[in-house]
């Protein structure tokens, strides 16, 4: 009872009462707290009060691995969501999502999710599409002068226990935020001309500029064969970077759109699978959002994609 709500066309239920902003970031965006989390299609919908603005709201949200959508407005009274609000305490000065206490909630329930007549309520949200600002472009392909010496990383699939990471960073100077602060790898990256992809001339690799969404290993490597058939960019030898090929893109500063990447490659992939077996088991991830390699299942959530290829 009291499950559903209906938003335009759209019919959302169930309703999630225990869901909250808090929980919601460490069901969907912690590697320790997902498991709640069945598969990666699955979404939860709740109400939160969203204090950003300068006049408090109640929102409806749709949340999943892959996304954090709010998809309608509800006009509840100001004077209650201005007591649940207030009942946040000195919450209130740093946080602004809150959770629905009960007095909201039974708002929602007596005039909301009962019946056809809670459509006067709800105001569904028109989202946006905003086109990813890739930064400046790239120098063209063949027409940079570059000061330093090419090198060849390791290019075949490998299985690496914990205590060899460090060593793989500090070998390659790769910035690691908690193994190797200090590193930076130099790229000599340029743009090939095709819009899809970006050219290091460093490392003699082509990689895609954005990538393949989160997804299972076995998944990935279902859609790996896929392109490879297919062809992508006019080539279909694409494949997994392998750790140090991966960690090779790695800035150590984080960017505008706050990830530690060069802006020409898309911030869709915050971490990717990359072609390394942890040993005694798992799977080694790089993870441009908190800049660092670690190692998880490859599993739920499973990982991203950004493949790469020999471009000499």
């Amino acid at each position: 009872m009291y499950h559903k709500v209906k938003v335009g066309e759209r019919t959302i239920s169930p309703i999630d009462w225990e869901m909250t902003p808090d929980l919601s970031f460490g069901t969907y965006e912690s590697w320790g707290g997902r498991e709640r989390v069945r598969d990666n299609s699955e979404q939860v919908y709740y109400f939160f009060v969203d204090g950003w603005g300068e006049v408090p709201k109640v929102c409806l949200m749709e949340r999943a691995v892959k996304h954090a959508r709010i998809l309608a407005e509800i006009d509840v009274p100001l004077e209650i969501i201005e007591k649940c609000v207030e009942g946040q305490g000195e919450v209130a000065r740093f946080e602004k999502s809150y959770a629905v206490n009960e007095e909201v909630k039974n708002w929602l329930i007596d005039n909301v999710l009962e019946g056809e007549a809670g459509g006067e309520y709800v105001r569904p949200v028109v989202e946006k599409i905003i086109r990813e600002n890739m930064g400046t472009p790239l120098v063209k392909l063949g027409s940079a002068s570059w000061h330093f010496d090419r090198v060849a990383l390791p290019a075949e699939p490998a299985v690496i226990r914990d205590d060899e990471v460090n060593d793989i960073l500090r070998k390659w100077n790769f910035f690691d935020s908690e193994q190797n602060p200090g590193g930076g790898f130099v790229n000599g990256l340029v743009d090939p001309g095709d819009g899809l992809t970006v050219v290091d001339e460093r490392t003699g690799l082509q990689w895609q500029a954005g990538g393949l969404d989160i997804c299972s290993i076995r998944t990935m490597h279902k859609k790996i064969e896929g392109i490879r058939k297919k062809g992508f960019a006019g080539h279909q030898d694409w494949r997994l970077p392998t750790m140090q090929e991966a960690m090779s893109l790695m800035d150590p500063v984080m960017n505008f759109k706050g990830v530690h990447l060069n802006p020409c490659f898309s911030m869709a992939q915050p971490f990717i699978f990359v072609a390394a077996r942890r040993k005694p088991g798992g799977y080694w991830f790089v993870d441009y959002k908190q800049g660092r390699v670690f190692w998880s299942s490859g599993t739920i959530p499973g990982g991203f994609g950004r493949l790469c290829r020999s471009h000499n």
